[in-house]
């Protein structure tokens, strides 16, 4: 009998759930660069790279309850002697989003998305690092429920000094800083 109503449920042949449902419609490469124009000099440099990872993350709505999240990683290796290699990849995910409560849809759809993204991106970036001639690059993985957070934070501490300053921000007020 449980198992009935389990096979129901998932088969959409049950009664309509009317709660948030969130599904993961398409994952696709939306834009990859790779480069290494320092090549074939760049294998006999004895210097180690320093990295520079970067990520933004891009959201569009793109039909009715569908929104695509595009996870944009950029990475580069240099050292004294130049440019050991560059990738740019920006990584993008279609998801579906039904009865999803308007308040959390930011919170999904700048840290959980990209969370579901990432290790994707990741493969993507040290495949395309081996094929450049370096070592797989493996990135850490990134917390997107801190980045989310952290900018949450700084949006709420804006809009508090934006009403200490008489609820005018710096760019309503000409750009200068309020002095006190």
């Amino acid at each position: 009998m449980a198992i009935e109503q389990m096979l129901d449920a998932s088969n959409g042949s049950g009664p309509q759930d009317d709660g948030p449902q969130i599904a993961t419609l398409a994952q696709y490469i939306k834009d990859l660069s790779v480069e290494s124009p320092s090549a074939p000099q760049v294998f006999r440099w004895q210097e180690q790279a320093q990295l520079n990872v970067n990520f933004s993350i891009n959201i569009e709505k793109a039909d009715d309850d569908v929104h695509e999240v595009v996870l944009k990683i950029e990475v580069s290796a240099r050292s004294q002697s130049g440019v050991h290699f560059l990738v740019d990849l920006s990584y993008g995910g279609l998801f579906g989003l039904r009865n999803f409560p308007e308040d959390a849809l930011g919170a999904f759809l700048l840290a959980e998305a990209p969370r579901l993204l990432f290790p994707f991106a990741r493969q993507i970036i040290a495949d395309a690092t081996q094929q450049t001639g370096f070592p797989p690059l493996l990135l850490d993985p990134i917390d997107f429920a801190a980045a989310y957070m952290a900018q949450v934070e700084a949006a709420q501490a804006e809009q508090g000094e934006g009403a200490s300053n008489g609820g005018a921000s710096d760019a309503e007020s000409g750009g200068e800083p309020a002095e006190g």
